[in-house]
């Protein structure tokens, strides 16, 4: 079932506007792209707020119905206040469903019950949460299940390791070396081998600080050594 959510055109613009319109229990919002002119549009709270509460409202074609025309949408970015965590602004980004879109989707660890390793002390290194993907927004997936089930100590799983849903497409493997682009997803590993890698991370870490504060105490010596030099002459 798709989603709808419902808007009105604005005339009133700026930070003034969208203060108004915030206590009137509405959120400012700006639709665009599919070849039309952007279009300031207002939202009511209690609906945006309601919708972002279902699975899927990041993932899914929306319909956003404007006096009465109804166009297919997608939400490419919201904001928040920092310290009431409401929503203050919405941009929304007009798509052709016959066109092919580039989006981010979360991706789904699951199985880790069901993993005798992990039951056995192991961890679970996830490298990355989304991924980029291309596809025709009908087959837009809401997010792509990554099964860690039957992984072992040691084993990994890697982007061309992933299921994707048909005419889903990463992009980071449409590139002509896949091997160079195919990064790891995630991994199973011993509690003292990462221990041991988020070790070196710090020392390298503070390595590179250390060896910053040398070449500026260094620099500092020479520019007194110059100084002093100067005054002798």
């Amino acid at each position: 079932m798709n989603m709808k959510i419902n808007a009105l055109m604005r005339e009133d613009q700026g930070k003034g506007a969208s203060r108004r319109l915030r206590r009137e229990e509405k959120v400012p919002a700006i639709v665009y792209g599919a070849g039309k002119d952007p279009s300031a549009i207002t939202l009511n709270i209690h609906e945006i707020t309601h919708l972002l509460e279902k699975d899927g409202a990041f993932t899914s074609v929306l319909d956003l119905a404007i006096d009465k025309k109804t166009e297919p949408v997608i939400i490419k970015d919201l904001q928040r206040h920092p310290a009431k965590n409401c929503i203050t602004h919405v941009d929304l980004l007009r798509i052709n469903m016959k066109q092919t879109i580039t989006t981010n989707i979360p991706l789904n660890f699951i199985g880790e019950d069901d993993n005798e390793a992990m039951r056995l002390g192991a961890i679970l290194n996830q490298f990355i949460n989304t991924v980029e993907v291309s596809c025709l927004p009908a087959d837009m997936p809401n997010g792509i299940d990554v099964d860690i089930s039957g992984l072992e100590i040691g084993d990994h799983i890697s982007l061309t390791g992933l299921s994707l849903p048909e005419g889903v497409i990463l992009t980071a493997l449409t590139h002509d070396d896949i091997e160079a682009h195919d990064q790891s997803v995630v991994a199973v590993q011993e509690p003292k081998l990462m221990a041991e890698e988020i070790e070196e991370e710090i020392v390298e870490t503070e390595g590179e600080e250390g060896e910053e504060g040398e070449d500026s105490a260094e620099g500092d010596e020479k520019e007194q050594g110059g100084d002093s030099d100067s005054e002798k002459s």
